[in-house]
């Protein structure tokens, strides 16, 4: 025989959350009572007595009313929520929350009187869109520079360079400075984690350590030992390190300078798969000038999102913040893990709070941007067939062959395709239905750009970053 219907009364609260007040009734409060001391009766263990034969008079004077009053009540909790939840349909996205606590319940708990509970949850939002066609939007004209081509060409440079011993003068900015250097805080004098190493290489360029030390070591001769006056930035990933003063002990044990090869057909074969430097050049100008426009048709699309956003009107419930920021923080730490940073030496709980804390605002924009597209697809009918989506996985299966790896999931790369092909669809229909206003650039943003390249060429060769031009 089914449960009897249980009286529910819901109301909406602020940022997606609902109020659920159900009233319970005394007999399924006596029964849940009953069966948790039926339960207790079989399970504990009491000198003089076989187990699962201890007379329930025996067990209430052994554990106290109370501790199988909150049994009961930890059930009751369970099941009427489930059943609720089923019966009003409602689809939670956390667990509820009790308005007076468990503890308060219980100390009010009466398994032979009606039970009146009140809590609360996050429910999915319902996003509106005011407007989404006829919307105009602004995005600035990428231009094209050809000037990006000799810089490539010069990172491939400085990374296919020779490294040259240098033993007649002191160190100068750009060299590669060979050091062993061991740090402590000037505060208290002790150690750094992570403030020492042996025999490393530095190019001494602004910005490839913390502050004072780049600057400390310039002018040291090989052999030389010196003390560095230093100071972590404020923002400093240690938390324990963040804007202390901190003093180095460094040795100069070597010194080189970069020799960089010259730029003709011999060179372009060993950057690239290109038999001579005109071809690598036509190449490096094409590529550029599809990522050019690739930037472009990017920027269009986020200006024509950013003007859907503003027609958006939607309650963020905290839940749903929580996750997007989640995600955030795992995608940080997957990044500094591939450049082969020690995430869980650098992952601490100060740190993992702090990223949180500041993710906010970007998970609250990508939640506005996911629920403004999803509105626009619901409203337009917007969908992606079952067709569409095979014939997409089976170019990326050729591409990927995740088929035959073991730690792809098959359902995940899905759910992934099947996003791209509907976000592929929402913009194209967006281009369709709204304007986008490409304007000039601004021409003062072109002009200090360009006045910082002029500064940079008067560099010599060795002093430039290097990064080698990815082969075709």
């Amino acid at each position: 025989m089914s449960a009897a219907k249980l009286k529910v009364k819901t109301s909406s609260k602020p940022n997606s959350r609902i109020a659920v007040e159900v009233e319970v009734p005394a007999d399924r409060c006596q029964n849940s009572y009953n069966e948790a001391l039926s339960k207790l009766s079989r399970s504990i263990s009491i000198p003089g007595f076989r187990k699962g034969k201890v007379p329930k008079a025996v067990v209430i004077q052994q554990l106290g009313v109370k501790r199988i009053q909150a049994s009961a009540l930890e059930s009751l909790l369970q099941t009427i929520w489930t059943e609720t939840l089923d019966q009003e349909g409602i689809e939670p996205l956390c667990e509820p929350e009790l308005e007076e606590g468990f503890e308060t319940m219980l100390e009010n708990f009466n398994p032979e009187k009606i039970l009146t509970l009140k809590l609360e949850t996050d429910i999915s939002p319902i996003p509106t869109l005011k407007k989404y066609s006829g919307l105009t939007a602004e995005v600035e004209t990428l231009i094209f520079d050809p000037k990006k081509v000799d810089e490539l060409i010069e990172q491939s440079r400085a990374q296919l360079a020779t490294k040259v011993p240098v033993s007649d003068r002191a160190a100068k900015k750009g060299d590669i400075a060979l050091v062993s250097f061991k740090g402590r805080f000037s505060d208290d004098g002790s150690e750094i984690e992570g403030g020492k190493a042996n025999s490393i290489e530095i190019e001494l360029e602004e910005g490839r350590m913390i502050p004072g030390f780049i600057e400390g070591v310039i002018g040291m001769n090989i052999n030389d030992e010196k003390v560095l006056k230093c100071e972590f930035p404020k923002d400093y990933h240690q938390e324990d390190a963040k804007g202390r003063k901190a003093e180095f002990n460094v040795t100069l044990e070597d010194l080189k300078i970069k020799e960089l090869p010259e730029v003709n057909d011999e060179f372009a074969k060993q950057a690239s798969d290109k038999d001579n430097l005109a071809d690598l050049r036509s190449d490096l100008e094409k590529r550029l000038k599809e990522d050019n426009d690739k930037k472009q048709a990017q920027n269009r699309q986020d200006s024509l999102l950013n003007a859907l956003v503003e027609e958006l009107e939607v309650e963020l419930p905290k839940s749903l913040i929580d996750q997007e920021v989640r995600i955030i923080v795992e995608q940080t730490a997957q990044t500094f893990a591939q450049q082969g940073i020690d995430v869980k030496s650098m992952f601490t709980p100060e740190l993992v709070k702090s990223l949180m804390e500041s993710s906010k605002g970007e998970a609250e924009k990508k939640l506005r941007q996911k629920l403004a597209l999803n509105a626009l697809a619901k409203s337009e009918k917007i969908e992606v067939s079952e067709n569409e989506i095979n014939s997409k996985l089976k170019e990326v299966e050729a591409d990927i062959k995740f088929s035959k790896e073991q730690n792809i999931d098959a359902n995940r790369i899905r759910e992934a395709v099947a996003d791209d092909l509907l976000q592929e669809k929402l913009f194209i229909w967006l281009e369709d239905n709204n304007t986008v206003l490409e304007k000039a650039p601004d021409k003062s943003k072109y002009q200090t750009k360009e006045k910082s390249s002029k500064k940079k060429t008067t560099k010599t060769n060795k002093e430039k970053k290097s990064s080698k031009t990815p082969k075709s």
